[in-house]
């Protein structure tokens, strides 16, 4: 996965979290290791995703998509599916409401990319390639969240500015590219948690999401946490509105990398992270994670934008938006540089 960050422009839209404190809920249990990561095909691990069958882990490097099928007791490889598609750079992996299993080709270290691509696994049949093409230039994006419709959100990784959260305007082309409209941004709130490979910025920096089983607690994670959000309906609209409300914080401390999380039929949530300067990933687990966002739930949501304009949403599905300023974040922009040069890997 990509931990080259390029610095962005602030953008506007609709603010979807702030700095504003996370709701109150139980403890989250601390994250207990279930494995580690030996196997060298995942020593970028970089997306989880659950189905029936079980745990899929997936890699960001490699000449074709590769799936691979973990067996939690030692993290071993037990099947691997694949697709003769070449990604430019796989980051996220999340699973549809059908089944399908979702690749999120959306890196782009050095934002240069002029279109991104979803690769869709039905359970049965040929794999899919939809391009899709941002309308305010190029991102590195690293989550991928597929609403209980079968709509797909993609959220940035920003290093200054909010992550954007973006939606095909219509629906997905093959090979396309579909247009994305961008219907809002996520500012996380401040964390103490230690971990990652670039310090205290990686509290902010988007590197995964998941929803659970049943669609009504979505993740967002950083290097150092996962902010769950209870989701109230079933469209890619109630999930964009989610986002909004005060987040549970799961610390996700220690992990060389973390980049990969998913949530097992009973609320477990996992993480995973690369390999990284020595250090090997593994997968952890926090039990009873999904039922804190329920917990939390009932506490006020963020204060609305004090300027919402006409919503430009997508015809085929209404999205939030709105505009509010991303003060205070530019002070990031040095560390951001340095980060930059201190971490590259490869485009």
């Amino acid at each position: 996965m990509s931990v080259v960050l390029g610095v962005a422009g602030l953008g506007s839209g609709a603010a979807l979290g702030g700095g504003a404190a996370a709701a109150e809920a139980a403890e989250p249990a601390s994250p207990q290791t279930l494995c580690t990561v030996t196997d060298r095909r995942l020593g970028e691990l970089s997306g989880l995703a659950v189905d029936r069958g079980g745990v899929w882990a997936m890699a960001d490097g490699g000449r074709r998509v590769a799936l691979h099928r973990l067996d939690l007791d030692d993290c071993s490889i037990t099947r691997t599916r694949t697709a003769a598609i070449d990604p430019f750079d796989a980051e996220d992996l999340a699973r549809g409401p059908d089944g399908t299993l979702w690749v999120a080709d959306t890196g782009d270290n050095e934002r240069r990319r002029e279109t991104v691509a979803l690769i869709a696994l039905p359970p049965t049949g040929a794999p899919r390639l939809h391009r899709l093409r941002y309308p305010d230039g190029p991102h590195d994006a690293e989550a991928l969240l597929v609403a209980a419709d079968g709509v797909p959100l993609v959220i940035t990784k920003e290093t200054v500015a909010a992550a954007g959260i973006y939606l095909p305007e219509g629906p997905l082309a093959e090979p396309g590219p579909t247009p994305l409209i961008r219907v809002g941004e996520v500012v996380l709130p401040g964390s103490d948690t230690v971990g990652g490979p670039v310090g205290g910025i990686g509290a902010r920096l988007v590197t995964g999401a998941a929803l659970n089983a049943d669609g009504r607690v979505a993740a967002v994670r950083t290097y150092t946490d996962a902010w769950l959000f209870p989701v109230a309906g079933e469209t890619a609209a109630d999930l964009v509105a989610a986002l909004r409300t005060n987040p549970v914080r799961v610390p996700l401390p220690g992990e060389p990398q973390g980049e990969a999380i998913a949530f097992e039929a009973d609320g477990r949530l996992l993480s995973g992270s690369e390999s990284r300067g020595g250090a090997r990933g593994a997968i952890r687990a926090v039990p009873g994670a999904a039922a804190l966002a329920v917990a939390g739930q009932s506490a006020e949501p963020r204060a609305a934008p004090a300027a919402t304009p006409e919503n430009t949403g997508p015809a085929w599905t209404p999205a939030a938006a709105g505009a509010a300023a991303v003060a205070g974040l530019l002070v990031l922009a040095i560390v951001a540089m340095a980060v930059h040069a201190l971490v590259r890997r490869r485009p």
